[in-house]
């Protein structure tokens, strides 16, 4: 049974609606592409909490909007935790004149596309990967 867990750790999620439209999204996307979902933990947190990880668990000293650890142990199955900074989603909203809510949503499913195997470190790559999220937010019914 697929597990998609909405988690709150230092910040206040009240806003986040239509919880179980997102999970049902979720697994159409990894559906797609042929990846099942075993269990997936979206931690919410603040700047500071994902610094915190940032810098225990991958040495780098720097706010991110999201990090993806993946826990799979068998190909084609997706577990992971995925820590999503709601400060740098506001910051990131209003940089690119985006609503919070896509800019949310964008993030969210940002880390389920690098579980399937979509990169961003190159500029190529990153190209790639904002076509595809445009291409999943465009399928979301909320």
């Amino acid at each position: 049974m697929a597990k998609i867990n909405f988690i709150a750790e230092d910040v206040d999620i009240r806003f986040f609606k239509n919880k179980e439209k997102i999970r049902n999204w979720i697994k159409e996307v990894l559906a797609s592409h042929k990846a099942k979902p075993i269990e997936i933990n979206y931690i919410f947190c603040s700047d500071e909490y994902i610094l915190k990880i940032n810098k225990e668990y991958l040495d780098h000293d720097y706010y991110t909007d999201i990090i993806t650890f993946d826990n799979s142990e068998k190909a084609g199955e997706i577990e992971s935790d995925i820590f999503v900074s709601i400060d740098r989603i506001k910051d990131n909203a209003l940089a690119h004149q985006e609503t919070f809510d896509r800019e949310f949503h964008r993030v969210l499913i940002h880390g389920i596309l690098h579980l399937v195997g979509y990169k961003d470190k190159t500029d190529d790559d990153e190209a790639k990967m904002r076509e595809k999220e445009n291409k999943c937010l465009a399928i979301i019914d909320l």
